[in-house]
C-alpha cells in the first residue's frame, strides 16, 4: 500500500518549503484530483475529502498533507498534475527546491523505486505501520503558573462522604515519563519531541502542588517504560497513599505509546498493570492516567458549524448479559470461613487522551502540548470544588475551542478533541491543600 510508504526525504522538504506559495497560487480542481487518482496516488476516499471542501485553501492544505505520505512517486505524479493542469510555474518552483535542498547536502537527486521516508521519517523494514503520527507542533499560549487554589473546610465537610477519600499526605505517588529523543537509528521516522520538557516540568510542578510524589523518567525505550511502571506499582508506600498518577508523554498510535527505540508499548499493558489482581496496594483507590500522544495519523481540520442547536445523543439502555449479580458467585471464602468481597478485575480508573481514536494530538515546540496546557490550568483553578471528571469534561470543552494558527501550512486552523475514560466509583475530588483536622 502506498500509505504504508513515504516520500523521498528532499521532495518532502521542497514540498514544505514551498507550502506557501503553493497555498496561495496552486489550484486544486478536479483535473488535478482525478489525475493524481489515476496515477494510484489518491484513493477515491481522499479524492472526494478533498474536492468536498469548499474553500480552495482547505483544498490546498488537505492535498499537501496527504502527499507526502502517499510513497516515493507521489512527488513526480504531484509534479506531472501540474503541468497538466497548465500550473507549469509551480512545478519550476518546486523543481529548485529539490535541487537546493539536494546541494546543501551534498547529493544528486536520484528517484528511487523502494519506500523510503514517511512524513515522519523512514520506516524500517522490519515492521510496517500504518499510524505512525507524529503530534503537530503550533502555535499556542503558554501554560499558566497560577497557584493551585486550595479546597476550603467548609467544601470538604460537604462533599467527602460521597467521594474517595482523599486525605493521606503526600496525596500519593505520580510517574511522569517523558520521551523526547528518539534513536535516530533504531527509529529514524520519529522526529525529536520539541516542547516536551515544559510539558513534564508543568505536569511535575502542578502534581507537586497537588501534594503528589513526583518522579519524572525521561527518554526511556519501551521496555525501560515497562520496567519503570513495574516498580512504580510495586512500591510498598503506595500502601499509606489515597491514589496514584500516571502520565506518558511521547510519540504514539492508537492503543499504544513509543519508547525511544521505536518499538510500541501498549496502552493495555499499563492498564493492567495497575489492575486489583496485579496492584492490590491500590484497590479501591483511584488510579489516574494521562496521555499525551497521538492516536492516529489523521489530523482533524474541523467543519463549519451550521445554525441551530447542537445535535445531542443519548446513549440507549444496557443490559447485562451474564448471570445476575445475586447468583451465589458474588463473594468467595477466604481461608478462615468469612466471605470476602470480590472486586472486578479493573477498576477506580479514570484516563485522559489527548486526542481521539485515529487523530493527531497537537503540541507547540515552545510552550508544551494543547491537552497538558489545558489540564494544568484546569487543575490549578478547578481542582478546589471540582470532581476530576467534570474537570476533564471542562478540558474538552477548553480544547473543543482551540485551533492550530500556522498560516500557509495544512496544520492552519486544523482542531483537536481530547476525551476520557473512567471506570470510577464515586465523585474524585482532590481537595487541595486541605488537610483534615482530627
Amino acid at each position: 500500500m502506498l500509505g504504508d510508504c513515504g516520500m523521498l526525504r528532499q521532495d518532502r522538504k521542497a514540498l514544505r518549503k514551498c507550502s506557501v506559495a503553493l497555498c496561495k497560487e496552486m489550484v486544486v480542481d478536479e483535473l488535478l484530483v482525478q489525475s493524481l487518482q489515476a496515477d494510484d496516488i489518491l484513493t477515491d476516499s481522499m479524492a472526494e475529502g478533498i474536492l468536498a471542501e469548499q474553500i480552495s485553501h482547505k483544498r490546498c492544505w488537505q492535498l499537501l498533507y496527504l502527499l507526502p505520505k502517499r510513497g516515493p512517486r507521489a512527488f513526480r505524479s504531484f509534479c506531472s498534475a501540474l503541468r497538466d493542469t497548465e500550473q507549469q510555474h509551480l512545478v519550476t518552483l518546486l523543481t529548485q527546491a529539490v535541487s537546493s535542498e539536494s546541494d546543501s547536502r551534498g547529493e544528486s537527486y536520484v528517484d528511487s523505486p523502494f519506500p523510503l521516508s514517511t512524513q515522519e521519517g523512514m520506516v524500517p523494514a522490519k515492521r510496517a505501520r500504518t499510524h505512525e503520527s507524529i503530534e503537530m507542533c503550533l502555535d499556542a499560549d503558554s501554560p499558566i503558573t497560577t497557584p493551585v487554589l486550595p479546597c476550603t473546610h467548609n467544601f470538604y465537610l460537604s462533599h467527602y462522604q460521597q467521594s474517595y477519600g482523599m486525605t493521606s499526605s503526600p496525596r500519593g505517588f505520580a510517574l511522569v515519563i517523558s520521551n523526547m529523543t528518539f534513536d535516530p537509528r533504531a527509529a529514524p521516522e520519529l522526529d525529536p519531541r520539541k516542547g516536551g520538557e515544559v510539558d513534564e516540568e508543568v505536569l511535575r510542578k502542578v502534581f507537586t502542588e497537588l501534594d503528589y510524589l513526583v518522579t519524572v523518567q525521561r527518554d526511556l525505550t519501551a521496555q525501560g517504560m515497562q520496567a519503570c511502571i513495574e516498580q512504580f506499582r510495586r512500591q510498598p508506600d503506595h500502601r499509606t497513599a489515597d491514589s496514584s498518577v500516571v502520565c506518558l508523554l511521547s510519540h504514539g498510535v492508537e492503543g499504544a505509546v513509543y519508547g525511544t527505540d521505536g518499538q510500541l508499548l501498549q496502552l493495555d499493558w499499563v492498564f493492567e498493570a495497575f489492575d486489583n489482581a496485579r496492584c492490590p496496594l491500590l484497590q479501591n483507590k483511584p488510579k489516574m492516567f494521562f496521555v499525551q500522544a497521538c492516536r492516529g495519523e489523521e489530523m482533524d481540520c474541523g467543519v463549519e458549524q451550521t445554525d441551530g442547536p447542537e445535535r445531542t445523543c443519548s446513549p440507549g439502555c444496557e443490559q447485562r448479559d451474564a448471570g445476575r449479580e445475586g447468583d451465589g458467585e458474588g463473594r468467595q471464602m477466604c481461608e478462615r470461613g468469612r466471605p470476602r468481597i470480590k472486586l472486578p478485575q479493573r477498576s477506580d480508573m479514570i484516563c485522559g487522551f489527548a486526542s481521539l481514536k485515529g487523530t493527531a494530538a497537537m503540541r507547540n515546540t515552545k510552550r508544551g502540548s494543547w491537552y497538558i496546557q489545558e489540564l494544568n490550568a484546569a487543575l490549578r483553578l478547578q481542582a478546589r470544588d471540582t470532581h476530576l471528571s467534570d474537570i476533564l469534561v471542562q478540558v474538552n470543552r477548553r480544547i473543543k475551542d482551540r485551533e492550530g494558527y500556522a498560516p500557509g501550512t495544512a496544520h492552519h486552523r486544523c482542531k483537536e478533541m481530547s476525551e476520557f475514560t473512567s471506570s470510577l466509583c464515586k465523585d474524585l475530588f482532590l481537595f487541595p491543600k486541605y488537610l483534615p483536622q482530627y
